[in-house]
């Protein structure tokens, strides 16, 4: 993985390698593009914003300090979008591990993070060739991070009008399954769930308005929109037992820079689960699978383990964009 991206040199050292992946890729031209720095030593603030927003990519990962005490798969990991650092990136997460896990050896690796210390897992699947992940010796390269511990909350009657408002959607189509809620797992997402797919797949809003409102609420990740097929949940009357295997399709919104919409989101896969175990219409541990990206021509999938209590596993792959 030799996929660098000239920049301006910020350091006398040397100008920094930029890996370019894209992580959770359900088809080859899919999964959410992210850029790489395996070493930024030394970069103030001001290069690690220039590099990310020279990039455009929704998120850049920095490890600033990759290798804490000579231990190199315990690093320190910073993110940054085109115009701001963001806590946590799932996505960014993924594809550092990946890059990581392929130059150092698959394993356990620890990132120290804005939010917390995240526990990564990464080994190789002999089972699947190349084509949607990198590989090591012919095999495919898989991660996995365990987010911090989740929060749930409800936003004021006010803000949720708001958000509704600038969405173009009213009460009546909100799916009455899943409220409106905000959920944590490293960054805020507030969760709109529709009910009619027409309506989630003819979404509009716009980009301004909506990035102001998430500055206010200090929403750092995306809004998350959500449909659920009537079957994938039993109605709150129902006698059965909710299920242990959930699959849904989301929309990420995120107005940062060029970008409206987000194609594959971790911390929103591991916040999304974080909600749905909140409002206990999973049984865990339960196995939760998200489609997303299709409306912006990047099919993605992301698979999270929703346990009991504490924080949710995402996992995921990540393949190097080839530069022409």
């Amino acid at each position: 993985m030799n996929d660098a991206h000239p920049a301006t040199p910020t350091r006398p050292d040397a100008t920094p390698e930029v890996l370019r992946l894209t992580a959770f890729a359900a088809t080859p031209d899919g999964g959410n593009p992210a850029g790489v720095v395996l070493d930024a030593t030394g970069l103030d603030d001001a290069a690690l914003q220039a590099i990310a927003a020279e990039l455009g990519y929704s998120e850049t990962a920095f490890l600033v300090d990759p290798a804490i005490a000579g231990d190199d798969h315990h690093v320190r990991a910073r993110y940054f979008s085109p115009t701001a650092e963001v806590p946590f990136c799932g996505h960014a997460t993924i594809a550092t591990a990946v890059a990581l896990a392929e130059r150092r050896g698959p394993g356990a690796f620890r990132f120290e993070t804005p939010v917390g210390p995240i526990a990564i897992d990464t080994t190789l699947d002999p089972t699947h060739g190349s084509a949607l992940g990198s590989t090591l010796d012919g095999h495919r390269m898989l991660a996995a991070f365990t987010s911090v511990t989740p929060a749930v909350r409800a936003p004021s009657a006010d803000v949720a009008a708001e958000l509704l408002a600038l969405l173009g959607v009213t009460p009546a189509d909100l799916d009455p399954r899943f409220p409106l809620l905000e959920a944590f797992a490293g960054n805020w997402h507030p969760v709109v769930a529709l009910a009619s797919p027409a309506v989630f797949d003819a979404l509009t809003f716009d980009p301004a308005s909506l990035r102001a409102l998430m500055d206010r609420r200090d929403w750092r990740g995306t809004v998350t929109v959500l449909h659920a097929p009537p079957a994938a949940a039993p109605a709150p009357a129902a006698a059965a037992a909710p299920p242990a295997e959930f699959e849904v399709e989301t929309r990420n919104l995120f107005p940062v820079g060029a970008i409206t919409e987000d194609p594959a989101t971790g911390s929103a896969a591991a916040s999304l689960g974080a909600y749905l175990r909140h409002l206990g219409v999973v049984t865990t541990p339960a196995r939760l699978t998200i489609h997303q990206g299709r409306h912006v021509g990047r099919p993605s999938l992301l698979v999270a383990t929703i346990p009991p209590t504490g924080g949710i596993r995402v996992e995921g792959t990540a393949t190097p964009i080839r530069t022409r």
